[in-house]
């Protein structure tokens, strides 16, 4: 079996994508309403732009460790991905959205003119529905 092919970014960006990632997976252990808590912590800052974000989103898919024995899945990579945007500097939205038939559930980041994370699988024909916002 071949390994999947991790994106390449900056160091940079993936020393801070790792503190956020951290900071994700300690959040992640508390409850919801405390999590979105912390996120609105965040409201002061200027919007990122999606570049930005996109170039932030590949650098925490980068340092995902593979033998971390947990869930590491949408909901934690979007909120590391709003985290470690945040430690640039700019804000992100945190998106928890869901869809019907078949019910499913999904998180993303969000900037003002775009999303990372949002469109996977077959989310072309089932669009994800917004359920919540933060901040």
């Amino acid at each position: 079996m071949v390994p999947a092919a991790r994106p390449t970014t900056p160091w940079r960006d993936r020393l801070v994508a790792s503190v956020g990632l951290v900071l994700s997976l300690a959040l992640s252990r508390l409850p919801l309403r405390w999590q979105i808590t912390a996120v609105r912590l965040l409201r002061g800052l200027p919007h990122a732009r999606l570049a930005h974000l996109e170039a932030l989103y590949a650098a925490v898919q980068s340092v995902i460790p593979s033998w971390w024995p947990g869930r590491i899945a949408c909901m934690e990579i979007s909120l590391a991905t709003v985290i470690t945007t945040a430690l640039t500097g700019r804000q992100a939205r945190w998106v928890l959205g869901a869809r019907f038939l078949p019910d499913a559930a999904h998180a993303w980041a969000e900037a003002p003119d775009g999303a990372v994370g949002r469109d996977i699988g077959d989310a072309v024909d089932r669009p994800w529905m917004q359920v919540l916002s933060v901040p």
